[in-house]
């Protein structure tokens, strides 16, 4: 959960834009897209499969192999 204390003088548009950071930052946004449409088991298994081959991609890459 993320907590904004609005500080004394600080206009309503400042604390807005600082609510917002934190909320991006501390991945709720994120979060909140991936679950708005049901996902299919399937579907997940293939999302995580594909960013495994792209890290070991990305990995053999660096190393220089």
């Amino acid at each position: 959960m993320v907590k904004l204390v609005v500080r004394d003088k600080e206009s309503i548009q400042e604390a807005v834009r600082r609510f917002r950071k934190l909320v991006e930052r501390s991945g709720i946004k994120k979060e909140m897209r991936r679950r708005e449409h049901y996902e299919k088991p399937s579907e997940i298994k293939r999302r995580a499969r594909l960013r495994a081959e792209r890290r070991a991609r990305r990995t053999r890459i660096l190393s220089g192999v």
